[in-house]
């Protein structure tokens, strides 16, 4: 139990201060010399969640039997 508590806690850890860097960096790049760079693409993050987010509801709906009717045919009922 510890050991999955760890792995969740280091995993937000990280995350955290990649956003806190890029947070940082993003407010030091109005300069005329915008040498640094951020860590993170955070619009590629939400869309790469969105679309982890809604297949994992898509199959969860599967799952349950709250799916379309034409996910209901294929399934041979």
């Amino acid at each position: 139990m510890r050991l999955i508590i760890g792995l969740i806690l280091g995993a937000l850890i990280t995350i955290g201060a990649a956003y806190i860097h890029d947070s940082m960096v993003a407010s030091s790049m109005s300069g005329p010399d915008q040498s640094g760079e951020r860590m993170v693409n955070w619009n590629v993050v939400d869309n790469s969640f969105d679309r982890l987010a809604g297949d994992v509801r898509g199959e969860w709906d599967r799952l349950v039997g709250r799916g379309s009717e034409s996910s209901t045919k294929t399934r041979g009922t």
